[in-house]
């Protein structure tokens, strides 16, 4: 109530009378959605190598995977490849041939009929459990609300499955299941829960379909017949076989996996288990890869929570109970509190968010499942007669009347949570609003200020995480725009900064201060190497970052992953790093090549495409400005300069480049053929022609190289 007086709140969007309200069930619901939803929008890509290779005989093709997994250190990646190429000879160290089973599910409950058909046919829980109610009431299925996952001993289940032999589609498993020589009955598995009320969820009556069901009553009709047989069945047989191999210290494996019987896998056509034939390897055996790669890619961030993890989650923290989860999942949805797209994935609306924000700056977890998980164990103490109803309601009550009061008189914080996201109303509240001091103008929406605040705006500069103090002053600064933009007084902690930085500092967030730049970017990959750099930004108790992706101060800061600082790797337009990057002191020896924009230094680089391939060139260490110039073009321009790049002196690339060196050593993880056919590819896609790196000669490798030293 105190929130729909204080701001304009209309997302409803068709005129609906909205309802704020509190739950101890639905909150934490929403806090599970939100929670995943600050976890996205914390994650920072990261890009990583890993080395594949594959390896292809007359049986078919083998892929084999780095026993490592990836490696986020690029330079590392490329020197374990490099090995790895110039003795590319793979050796089986192991074959291990198993027996695995695939067992079918257990009995059906509940909670499994909403996940289930939540993943199998995209049915949102509250739409499951009114389809499985009117199965229910025209006695085709058993009661749909149970939390029992295992049959009693005194169930007919051979009955139930004879009602099933006349159907046309699985009546012929049914019977199957019925015949001893098939062997294939097995009883069901018990899954650990009986509410001693109701037994599983299973089919009660035979039916072909009927006239007035609608496509979901069909569906979910089968999934019930489906699940049943199946849990009646033995599980699924296959051979599996998985082969390590050595390359130059490295380790590889590939697994590959037959089914031998299917058994309840032929009607429970939900479930695959599916596999690749590997050929056959022998212990000792050697063979040259038909690729080796070194390819790269990025950390992806978690998905949005599906509704079938959505219930999960709910399971594992004791909110609720199977029959009314679907019921709080509804509730969050009738209350604008978040949405659900059409892969039954939830996002936060703007209200459910501030929500959740709200109760977290009051410093007490409202929004986490610890309260409410509390009651359900002790309502189920009160149900075995451990404890009393009188004795748990009096706790329940005292412990939710001290959390409404604390509410109360930390309800400026809810409203400053609520602020972030909706304007004020123009009805009067008797609240004492928190006084901020406003830094400078927004640059995104040119209508609020900025202001400086321990947790974050939807639009946000994230300063370094070592500040200790901060506040803002009265001066302004004189160059950035828009304007005014106020100076921030900062204090940082010494042991997290650089000696060279003073732990006093006036800075300016509206972009013209490089020491602050230069601390922002310290900060930023700082933490890559040094573990104890503390996180920026307002987190969540499980180290997520809440909120949007921020506006960094400091824009122009190199991708994560590369070299140092004085040789460092740059991504070229076909994607790829060059590590041939030179020092600007000795590029040259006629002298440094200076910038015409910026009058900086500027560094000598290799060309890698293919109309270039090996060329030389210098180009601004600024990302931003576009100078360069070709180096043969310089020295030809040069009176007496040094010899140009078509002289008669110049050795052919391949042999004069040297064994660590040049546009066909190491650094360029080229792609190559050698005498044996063997193709090696890199992450860049090169197309040039393998040879020895020593010599030049394609008929070997360096590492059998006559004129090896």
């Amino acid at each position: 109530m105190l929130l729909k007086d204080a701001f304009v709140i209309d997302v409803t969007g068709d005129g609906r009378n909205l309802v704020l309200s509190y739950g101890p069930c639905q909150f934490p619901t929403l806090g599970f959605i939100v929670e995943r939803f600050w976890e996205i929008q914390a994650h920072e890509p990261e890009e990583f190598w890993t080395i594949n290779c594959t390896h292809t005989s007359d049986e078919g093709t083998a892929s084999f995977g780095w026993i490592r997994g990836h490696l986020f250190d690029y330079p590392c990646a490329v020197v374990l490849y490099e090995m790895c190429v110039e003795e590319p000879m793979a050796t089986v160290q192991n074959v291990r041939n198993q027996e695995k089973l695939k067992y079918p599910p257990y009995p059906l409950s509940t909670l499994e009929l909403q996940k289930r058909a939540s993943r199998y046919f995209r049915m949102s829980s509250e739409h499951t459990m009114k389809v499985a109610e009117e199965l229910y009431q025209a006695g085709f299925i058993s009661y749909p609300r149970t939390e029992t996952d295992n049959f009693s001993p005194n169930t007919d289940l051979h009955a139930i499955v004879r009602e099933q032999v006349e159907h046309p589609v699985w009546g012929a498993y049914a019977h199957r299941l019925l015949t001893p020589e098939e062997r294939l009955w097995r009883n069901p598995s018990n899954g650990g829960h009986d509410d001693k009320a109701h037994p599983p969820i299973h089919p009660t009556k035979f039916s072909r379909g009927e006239s007035n069901w609608s496509p979901d009553h069909n569906k979910l009709y089968e999934l019930v017949v489906r699940h049943f047989l199946a849990c009646c069945s033995q599980p699924a047989v296959g051979a599996e076989t998985t082969v390590e191999i050595d390359i130059a210290g490295e380790q590889f494996t590939a697994s590959g996996r037959v089914v031998l019987a299917k058994n309840y896998l032929d009607v429970y056509r939900f479930d695959s288990w599916g596999g690749t034939l590997l050929p056959t390897y022998n212990i000792g055996q050697q063979f040259v890869p038909t690729t080796l790669t070194l390819d790269s890619g990025v950390t992806r961030p978690p998905p949005l929570l599906a509704e079938a993890d959505l219930l999960s989650c709910m399971d594992k923290a004791g909110i609720g109970t199977d029959a009314t989860m679907h019921d709080h999942i509804k509730k969050l949805l009738d209350r604008c509190y978040a949405t659900k797209d059409e892969n039954t994935r939830f996002s936060p609306t703007n209200l459910g968010e501030a929500l959740v924000m709200g109760y977290d700056e009051m410093g007490y977890e409202l929004w986490k499942p610890y309260l409410r998980s509390m009651m359900e164990a002790d309502m189920k103490s009160v149900s075995i007669g451990t404890k009393s109803k009188s004795e748990v309601l009096e706790s329940c009550l005292q412990q939710m009347k001290a959390c409404f009061l604390d509410a109360r008189v930390n309800k400026a914080k809810l409203l400053d949570a609520m602020g972030t996201f909706f304007a004020r109303s123009s009805r009067p509240i008797n609240e004492t609003q928190n006084p901020v001091e406003a830094v400078r103008p927004c640059a995104a929406c040119h209508e609020s200020e900025m202001v400086l605040k321990q947790r974050q705006c939807r639009n946000v500069v994230w300063l370094p995480g070592f500040i200790s103090e901060a506040s803002v002053t009265n001066q302004v600064c004189p160059i950035c725009t828009p304007g005014p933009v106020y100076k921030i007084q900062f204090k940082f902690r010494r042991r997290d900064i650089p000696p060279n930085f003073d732990v006093d500092h006036l800075g300016c967030v509206g972009g013209c201060d490089d020491i602050l730049k230069e601390l922002m970017e310290i900060s930023r990959f700082g933490s890559r190497s040094q573990a104890a750099t503390p996180a920026r930004g307002r987190q969540t108790p499980n180290g997520a970052r809440q909120g949007p992706p921020r506006q960094d101060l400091h824009t122009n800061i190199r991708p994560v992953g590369q070299l140092n600082n004085e040789n460092p790797s740059v991504m070229h337009s076909q994607g790829f790093r060059s590590t041939h990057t030179q020092n600007p002191s000795n590029a040259s020896d006629a002298g440094q090549v200076l910038c015409t924009s910026c009058g900086e230094p500027c560094i000598l680089r290799i060309a890698n495409t293919d109309a270039n391939r090996g060329r030389k060139f210098y180009k601004c260490q600024d990302p931003g400005c576009g100078f360069f110039k070709w180096e043969d073009e310089l020295e030809n321009a040069m009176p007496g300069g040094r010899r140009g790049r078509g002289s008669s002196r110049q050795a052919p690339a391949s042999a004069s480049a040297g064994r660590r060196g040049g546009a066909q050593a190491r650094g360029r993880r080229g792609r190559g053929r050698n005498a044996d056919g063997g193709m090696f590819v890199s992450a860049t896609g090169d197309t040039v022609s393998g040879c020895c790196f020593t010599c030049g000669d394609p008929s070997h490798f360096a590492n059998a190289c006559p004129n090896r030293r």
